[in-house]
């Protein structure tokens, strides 16, 4: 009996133990940061921020507004749920066999398209941050700043982007498409007639694929130094 008592304590030692070790290391990590904070100068925090997250807009743009930059990422925009059944019955019909791959197609080449005019967005946005904000993000997660560009600049940016969506679709002719391929739909018996939008879809879809990819530049430029490509970002972000 005292052997199994004495075993019982030794485990409940061990786990106090680590639980201890996590707390101690976790402040210790904050406290770091802290002290790493208090050595530079506010305007030294909120310049080497902006030069992350300027960095991480123009990857995230070149690498998006490229030929298939979407379509060949892990952000590839999908057909709409709500368009989903409309797809399922036209493939059906003939000249439709292929609505799927070519509406895809279509929606990624448009978001593409649309990318290439969000840089001076995404930097107008950049440039509103604070010194008070810069010093919170610091301290923050490894997409603190990200989170913050997405916060501030999201609604303008959606409103800024649509009218390049619908133009960039027009321009890849895919809101005349899918109007042909609705109307297919529709002339089909017994069906309840409907008219999703494309427009809404996909530029949702592309903002999150461009925070998306902000998100891992800022990771990357605050975990990596090999990514700390000036002395700024190296004095801004190194441990």
């Amino acid at each position: 009996m005292m052997k199994y008592i004495f075993l019982l304590i030794t485990v409940m030692t061990v786990s106090v133990s680590q639980a201890q070790i996590k707390d101690f290391l976790d402040k210790a990590k904050k406290n770091a940061k802290s002290l790493h904070t208090m050595n530079l100068s506010a305007d030294e925090v909120a310049r080497g921020l902006k030069e992350a997250l300027n960095n991480g807009v123009d990857e995230a743009v070149r690498n998006l507004s490229a030929d298939n930059g979407y379509l060949e990422s892990p952000y590839k925009i999908l057909i709409p749920e709500e368009a989903r059944n409309i797809i399922d019955k036209v493939k059906k019909v003939p000249g439709f066999h292929d609505v799927e791959s070519k509406l895809i197609q279509q929606m990624n080449d448009a978001a593409s398209l649309a990318a290439q005019k969000a840089a001076p967005i995404f930097v107008n946005a950049v440039s509103q941050m604070t010194f008070e904000d810069a010093q919170e993000i610091l301290t923050g997660s490894d997409n603190a700043a990200t989170v913050y560009l997405e916060k501030t600049s999201r609604e303008q940016l959606y409103n800024t982007f649509l009218p390049v969506i619908r133009e960039s679709l027009d321009q890849v002719n895919a809101r005349v498409y899918w109007s042909s391929v609705v109307q297919a739909y529709n002339t089909i018996p017994f069906v309840k007639k409907m008219n999703p939008e494309l427009d809404d879809h996909v530029n949702q879809k592309s903002l999150d694929g461009l925070f998306a990819l902000i998100a891992i530049k800022e990771k990357g430029i605050r975990t990596d130094v090999n990514q700390q490509t000036s002395d700024l970002l190296i004095r801004v972000f190194g441990k």
